[in-house]
């Protein structure tokens, strides 16, 4: 059994083909009971059969496998020929009924004339994962059936077959739900839980007879018999493990139809229908997993190194991979206690990036064209990242591989540099790094650029270091010689036209000034105003490019209306107003008041708190943004209101000034500026919103809340609120949300992580969440004597799951100390800040 310990693994020897499951939770003692019988073929001669399991209880007893040629029919039509036997002979009945016992229990310790085969060993190697079947005897090749009894915990991280909890009229009550992605039906069933061992799933639960529960496919039978009811579920397709699914609680749904009639149904708590009907018709994160039906359900990635596939194409990115521990979209994992860090903005983000790049490349017809080719070939099968190139090389006829490897193999992407010198534009590229140096990599980009207009576009690979391009050849020279500020609208050039290209744009000085006035002048569309936006804060947080500049950049968005750019605006605005307290505390207030000017012309334009007839969605949600970013910064006005609203909705829960439709958008705003005004000696902002959060039954109201509780300037706020997430009153997956805390209370958070460690290790250790307390505590930090004591603080403390994490988290510190050493010698800053606030 030695032999199978510490592989990253399964043995292949083995494949399941059929799995039947019967499951019996009980949501009172938090326990169930199973059983798994599964079809499989031996393809080569062993007498072990390894699978996964974790956190289960095999009954030894139970074990036992029954080759193709006894199988259970085979056996159940001896066992009937038997009992006809038994009515003629009677005087033999006793010896016949003791036979078919043996044959029914099938108590065989090795394969003898009933072919029954018992292990002689039955091990969980619980670091492994992995439950070892050792026989006296060789398997005989072929197909065969395994048959496993177990027990296990519903447990309370968050994954496997776990508990979740909820109200009903008062009463505090479980359900019992799954979440098996990556690598966790192990916890809730033998099996082999790879993405590439496929099979069907016959799925059958033992539920109380009172309560709703879902799986995969529509039940086909139900009996029930008393407090109990038996549900069967129709076969799955074939599918790998991770998508096995069941919901059990008391459950409620809305439902819809497709324009082509396909029902479509959400399902939620008793009672809060009206909150599924926004899940059913607009979310982005359930389009994101209907996207799954195809890239990833019907075609699978063969192991998790190619998670991307899967992730890339359902989300359709780049700070992550600007950092030195960053990884490649397609990224070895040699251990499954590893898979969970990469789910990540990598395979998320940049997979989807590369993907609309070379979508862009190739055109969208032949693209959609390849796709189809890709999911007909590998449809109920596996698929690795050269099977999806493949399929687009074969479509398209371009060298897609070789076009494509260097962005799924290679770490990181370009920084493309570029310039006008001697009527020539020089382009240059290199690995961009936050840490500022230029890092080793070179990559196949496809450039696209428009001179003065979107309908002036050229487009090139670019295969080496550096190129330049003629400019009277092309048609650039009016471009390049066309005044900035009052000259023609022609006087700007972009890269990357539309942000469809996976890399960063650095412009010199004269090309950054002529994009500041079409900015201005809304030449461009939001989409290209988001990535030069983007691209500079990324290039001054990596010292780079001046804060100086990047303030004047920002100050050309002051007319910014757009929902994306203006969030991102406000996003740059929050992280460099914390690094210039760290750098330069004395223009701490200069900074704000020139953010509350740039914001205060969208709000005024928004029409401030009401919401203006006939408005969109993405205006509403850019009020309470906005709102927000005003309150942080400490706008009196807006500050003022906030709290009149709050005040009267502590009054009246139906107060029109924060109605049921405009609180989901701008509350958080009020939330905020409460706390903002919340201090040791002042806390009854702090208590009203805990009674608010004791009150409400909607999560989304109690998110909201907790989100807010620890943005209070005063660190002893601070602290009170990260002791109370620790407590029993706070989901466990709702702590992350109390973490994103003050500037003020960073010493305190941290002080708070390292005393609570070991209860936070035990509690989400195993659980993705790890990695949100080290990112978002950590992170913020900007010295490198911070990154040196954190380093030495996790030196004995770091887990596989968390590694990569934590290292990048300290990376980001180590980034932050040289942001900050770059702004202390910024000459110009506060000029800079002093002209713009006047302008504004």
């Amino acid at each position: 059994m030695e032999q199978f310990k510490g592989q990253p693994r399964l043995p292949k020897f083995i494949l399941p083909k059929r799995y039947r499951i019967n499951l019996k939770p009980n949501l009172n003692s938090c326990k169930f009971t199973g059983s798994v019988s599964v079809d499989l073929t031996v393809l080569s001669e062993t007498r072990f059969i390894v699978l996964n399991a974790a956190n289960l209880s095999v009954k030894i007893a139970s074990v036992s496998f029954i080759p193709k040629d006894l199988s259970l029919q085979s056996r159940g039509n001896l066992m009937w020929s038997l009992l006809f036997a038994a009515k003629i002979i009677w005087s033999f009945a006793k010896a016949i009924m003791n036979l078919i016992m043996w044959l029914l229990r099938g108590r065989s310790e090795e394969s003898g004339s009933s072919g029954v085969f018992k292990p002689t060993k039955v091990e969980i190697f619980e670091e492994d994962e992995i439950l070892v079947l050792e026989f006296p005897q060789t398997l005989p090749i072929g197909d065969g059936i395994l048959d496993i009894e177990f027990e296990g915990i519903l447990n309370d991280k968050m994954k496997g077959f776990y508990r979740s909890t909820y109200k009903h009229n008062g009463e505090k009550k479980n359900m019992a739900v799954t979440q098996f992605e990556p690598a966790d039906a192990r916890q809730c069933f033998p099996c082999w839980d790879e993405p590439a061992c496929k099979a069907t799933f016959k799925i059958t639960l033992d539920v109380p007879s009172d309560l709703v529960a879902l799986s995969n496919m529509p039940i086909i039978e139900e009996n029930v018999k008393g407090q109990i009811k038996t549900l069967s579920y129709q076969e799955s397709p074939i599918m790998s493990t991770y998508l096995v699914a069941f919901v059990i609680g008391l459950l409620d749904y809305v439902e819809d139809h497709t324009s082509d009639g396909v029902k479509v149904r959400v399902y939620c708590q008793v009672g809060k229908t009206n909150q599924g009907k926004f899940a059913l018709h607009v979310a982005t994160v359930v389009a994101h997993e209907l996207a799954h039906q195809w890239f990833g359900n019907l075609v699978t990635m063969e192991w998790w190194t190619h998670l991307w596939l899967n992730e890339g194409f359902a989300t359709w990115g780049l700070r992550l991979d600007g950092l030195e521990e960053s990884h490649p979209i397609e990224v070895e994992v040699p251990h499954v206690s590893q898979i969970q860090e990469i789910f990540d903005a990598i395979s998320y983000k940049k997979g989807a990036s590369v993907i609309q790049m070379l979508q862009r490349y190739i055109g969208a017809e032949c693209f959609q064209r390849s796709l189809a080719l890709y999911i007909k070939r590998h449809a109920f099968s596996n698929a690795k990242t050269e099977d999806l190139w493949a399929a687009i090389e074969e479509e398209s006829g371009e060298p897609v591989n070789m076009l494509m490897s260097s962005w799924t193999k290679q770490t990181g992407y370009p920084v493309i540099s570029i310039k006008v010198k001697d009527q020539k534009l020089e382009i240059q590229q290199s690995r961009f790094l936050y840490v500022g140096s230029h890092g080793v990599g070179k990559w196949i980009v496809p450039i696209t650029l428009c001179c003065g207009s979107y309908d002036n576009q050229i487009n090139f690979l670019l295969e080496s270091k550096s190129g330049a391009l003629d400019m009277n050849e092309f048609g650039l020279a009016e471009a390049a010689t066309a005044e900035g500020k009052g000259g023609s609208s022609l006087g700007w050039i972009k890269l990357n036209v539309n942000q469809t290209g996976f890399f960063r744009v650095k412009y010199d000085e004269d090309l950054a000034e002529r994009l500041r006035y079409a900015i201005e002048n809304k030449y461009l569309t939001a989409t290209d105003r988001f990535g030069i936006l983007d691209d500079a804060f990324a290039l001054c947080m990596a010292s780079q490019q001046s804060l100086s500049s990047l303030l004047t950049l920002m100050s050309s968005y002051s007319d910014e209306l757009d929902y994306t750019v203006l969030s991102n605006l406000i996003t740059v605005s929050y992280k460099v107003e914390r690094i210039v307290a760290s750098a330069i505390p004395e223009l701490l207030d200069a900074i704000k008041q020139f953010f509350i000017n740039l914001f205060r012309i969208a709000a005024e334009t928004l029409g401030g708190w009401q919401p203006k007839d006939g408005e969109s969605h993405l205006d509403a949600m850019l009020r309470g943004e906005i709102l927000t970013a005003l309150a942080v910064f400490g706008h009196e006005q807006t500050l003022t209101e906030a709290i009149r609203r709050f005040n009267e909705y502590l009054i009246d829960r139906n107060t029109p000034l924060l109605p049921p439709d405009l609180r989901m958008v701008v509350s958080n705003a009020a939330y905020v500026a409460v706390m903002q005004r919340t201090s040791e000696k002042n806390r009854s902002g702090y208590d009203s919103l805990l009674k608010i959060y004791r009150e409400s039954d909607l999560s989304q109201e109690k998110t909201r809340v907790l989100s807010s509780l620890t943005s209070s300037p005063d660190p002893i706020i601070v602290l009170e609120a990260l002791d109370f997430s620790l407590t029993s009153e706070v989901r466990t997956q709702d702590v992350v949300l109390v973490l994103n805390v003050s500037k003020e209370g960073r010493e305190t958070a941290w002080k708070w992580l390292k005393d609570n460690w070991e209860h936070i290790s035990n509690t989400w250790g195993s659980s993705p969440l790890i990695t949100r307390f080290i990112n978002a505590i950590v992170s913020p930090f900007s010295s490198i004597e911070d990154a040196e004591e954190i380093e030495d603080f996790f030196a004995n403390r770091t887990k596989p799951s968390m590694a990569r994490t934590l290292k990048q988290s300290i990376e980001r510190v180590r980034i932050n100390a040289n942001w900050v050493q770059s702004i202390q010698n910024d000459d110009q800053l506060v000029k800079t800040l002093n002209i713009l606030t006047y302008y504004h």
